[in-house]
């Protein structure tokens, strides 16, 4: 009730204060004085803790004000509250104030601008004031404590006496040199009043007694950056931070110990520590920030002994108010312990001790936060130390999409700008990502418009061109990071079946999935091309990946085997954890059969390719999923005010695009695999990539002859029809090689390729498929 009360004052102050604005610039130019900047200086020492303002008598006479008049000065970042008084040189153009009444942003930021606009100077009307309720800001909890209620009344009653004040401003009492060092005007009687005058009849209510560090860590708190995407996390956290901290009194009535921890585990990147601060700062509670590194010491027994002092810490600030102790990079703090006495070890018993030592005086909550989850010690994750684990999953589509509107939000962003398209084409992008790519596109606009004087607004193409440079965070470190060079299907002659199987499978379930949500279905999980070596299986995976806007990753033999037992099976699941982490993805699988084979084939049971081959049995069936693999939360809470301009068919794609990794292998010898690799639920569909026929190698011709001078005379049905059982490939070294033979025959210096240069080569070349290979293909494998 109390913040809805102050937002509607906040708003009628804001109003009031415009009017106002307004109408003093309107009687500055009427008056016709010159608008010349006055130079702000420093305050005389004379006037500490007077309220005054001084400035030249010409400018006191145009604004319309006399002596002692309240006057509001809005300078950078707030206002001040003073009565206006002359220069005692009676020198024009210059400004001195006294900071005894301002708001609070002014606290921790003095103004900085050396200048003020004569239009920033706004008279007031002060109206003596029937009562005011505050809140009063000491320098120690020692005095909070031990002195009594009525004596501070007293002295502050005293010492507000003859002051003008305004709703929500904040009054200097240092000049007193007393522990009672400021005082927060809540808010004022009359209530249609914005400022007023304290006099000895007006009446005076404590709302309560704060100390300045407190204070002050809740200002800077109230500052935070506005998060996007995360208004169900941030609930649930919320929750947690105001049951113990602001009902502890509920709990305990009802023969309930109050929570102590809370664990956020996410990805490098996602928020977690922004989230705390923003909901600390809401519920109105001081944060300590400790970040794992820090505790460590050299010697032994220092970590423990900073360790300890950290929870003191805690424990002061609690005696304040509601306190948050926020353990950052707790991995790093609390590891696994081990068998020997190492000094983490020590460190992690310490930090279990004061969790279990906390007692229900304690007013404060425990955060932690780690994005490996795994490498803490199984001890911190019981209930009683942290009793709620809260996952932050990498964003889904309209979790990047509230990201990025709030992102541009605070950026000249063009009506243009298609939001939806951008949060489809970032798949696998955190927060941090997002706010590098905004602020990437807006560098590329600044670079654009560097030359001319025009207003400067980020347009769709500054945003792809930064999207060349600003790639997921979670592939910088990843095993099968492939940089994939564009490919269309036009690039790709002939295959037309193949294609349209491949797009079914791959660009469907991201281009249509309200389609896929109003049947029931749900992406494939793998897809095997086989067939004759040569016949454009890689190229065709990476048309489809560029088609289809999703991360590409491959990986080969190389990459996974390794000389120590489980090293392989550990890299393949890695590299599903990181393809799940920026799905939808393709994870492709060149030449399958060499990496994993088939169970019945091999001659040693246990081998590291049977091994490898039920790490993906499992991770294909999803066995593999770790819990804070989770991608987003269950819902999205939608902003109140903001209408949605897409169905909800249309945004579940993140339950059919955002699920599952899609497996694309390739090879060339179907029959070594395994049969339980090729049931459906795991390589759901299997396809037959042919050698081309007549018409497929006329369209491979036309591809791979489109960049080059041919001759008038060249006849390319004529060849096609002479290179029957010719591959692809071989189509393609055939147009080189007759382009090379051309440059033979003319010296460097032929401009065309004519047709007995292709015949030439036909007759040097032989087809690299027989009969006898294609029937073998022509099986399935099941």
């Amino acid at each position: 009730m109390h913040q809805k009360t102050h937002k509607k004052t906040r708003v009628r102050r804001e109003e009031s204060t415009k009017d106002l604005r307004e109408k003093q610039t309107s009687r500055l130019s009427h008056s016709g004085w010159s608008m010349e900047p006055l130079r702000l200086l420093s305050v005389d020492p004379s006037d500490r803790g007077s309220q005054r303002c001084r400035l030249g008598p010409g400018m006191m006479s145009a604004l319309g004000v006399h002596l002692g008049s309240p006057l509001l000065v809005s300078v950078s970042g707030g206002s001040c509250l003073c009565t206006a008084w002359p220069r005692a040189d009676l020198a024009e153009g210059f400004l001195q104030m006294d900071l005894k009444c301002f708001s609070p942003s002014l606290l921790s930021e003095l103004p900085s601008h050396l200048s003020l606009d004569p239009a920033q100077l706004t008279p007031v009307i002060c109206s003596k004031l029937k009562g005011v309720r505050i809140t009063v800001i000491v320098q120690s909890v020692d005095f909070r404590k031990r002195t009594p209620h009525r004596l501070v009344h007293e002295l502050v009653k005293d010492m507000l006496k003859g002051v003008c004040v305004h709703d929500g401003f904040l009054i200097n009492l240092e000049d007193f040199d007393t522990e009672i060092k400021y005082v927060v005007i809540e808010s004022i009687s009359p209530e249609s009043d914005s400022a007023g005058f304290i006099t000895s009849k007006t009446a005076v209510e404590i709302a309560g007694i704060q100390t300045l560090r407190h204070y002050r860590s809740q200002l800077q708190e109230r500052h935070t950056v506005q998060l996007g995407g995360l208004e169900e996390v941030s609930a649930s956290l919320r929750e947690m931070l105001k049951l113990p901290l602001l009902y502890p009194s509920t709990l305990s009535s009802l023969g309930v110990s109050c929570p102590r921890g809370v664990l956020l585990v996410g990805p490098p990147g996602v928020g977690k520590t922004l989230l705390v601060r923003q909901v600390v700062g809401e519920v109105g509670a001081s944060l300590v920030v400790v970040r794992g590194p820090e505790v460590v010491g050299a010697r032994p027994g220092e970590s423990e002994e900073t360790l300890r002092a950290v929870f003191e810490r805690a424990r002061s600030a609690a005696d304040e108010g509601p306190c948050v102790l926020f353990l950052d990079e707790l991995d790093s703090l609390c590891p696994r312990r081990t068998s020997s006495s190492a000094p983490e070890n020590r460190l992690v018993a310490q930090l279990l001790t004061l969790m279990d030592g906390m007692n229900r005086s304690d007013r404060f909550l425990i955060v932690g936060a780690t994005n490996r989850p795994d490498s803490l010690d199984p001890a911190l994750r019981r209930p009683g130390r942290f009793d709620r684990e809260i996952i932050i999953g990498a964003p889904t589509l309209q979790q990047r999409k509230a990201i990025l509107s709030v992102l541009c939000e605070r950026m000249p962003v063009c009506p243009s700008v298609n939001q939806t398209a951008l949060a489809q084409t970032t798949t696998g992008y955190v927060g941090a990502d997002l706010s590098a790519l905004c602020r990437e596109a807006a560098m590329h606009a600044i670079r654009e418009d560097s030359k001319c004087s025009g207003e400067q607004l980020v347009s769709m193409k500054h945003f792809h061109e930064a999207l060349k440079s600003v790639r997921p965070s979670c592939l910088r470190s990843s095993m099968g990071r492939t940089e994939l060079s564009p490919v269309t299907w036009e690039q790709i002659g002939g295959l037309d079946d193949v294609k349209l199987k491949l797009r079914q499978s791959i660009e469907w379930p991201m281009a249509h999935p309200e389609a896929f949500v109003r049947l029931g279905l749900c992406q494939p999980r793998g897809v095997l091309l086989y067939g004759p070596p040569g016949c454009a299986k890689t190229t065709l995976v990476k048309a489809a990946a560029t088609s289809s806007n999703c991360a590409f990753l491959s990986v080969s033999g190389a990459d996974l085997y390794s000389p120590y037992v489980g090293d392989s099976e550990k890299a393949l699941a890695q590299l599903f954890h990181q393809a799940r982490a920026c799905a939808p993805s393709i994870l492709f699988l060149d030449e399958i059969d060499s990496l994993i084979g088939s169970r019945s084939h091999s001659q040693t049971p246990n081998s590291v390719q049977t091994r490898l081959l039920s790490v993906l049995l499992n991770e294909m069936d999803g066995i593999g999923l770790k819990t804070h693999e989770r991608r987003g939360t269950e819902k999205i809470l939608q902003a109140e005010g903001v209408e949605e301009s897409h169905t909800p068919e249309q945004l579940d794609c993140q339950e059919v695009c955002n699920k599952d990794v899609m497996v694309v292998a390739a090879t060339n010898r179907p029959d070594c695999l395994d049969s339980a690799l090729l049931r459906p639920g795991r390589l759901d569909h299997i396809i037959y990539v042919p050698p081309p026929d007549h018409e497929a190698r006329l369209a491979v011709l036309k591809v791979c002859t489109k960049c080059m001078p041919v001759g008038a005379d060249v006849r390319l049905e004529d060849l096609a029809a002479k290179t029957e059982l010719f591959s692809g490939a071989d189509l393609e070294n055939l147009c080189k090689e007759a382009a090379l033979l051309a440059l033979l025959d003319g010296n460097m210096e032929a401009s065309d390729i004519k047709h007995t240069h292709f015949l030439r080569s036909l007759s040097k070349m032989s087809s690299s498929l027989t009969a006898q290979q294609i029937h073998k293909y022509e099986t399935p494998p099941r």
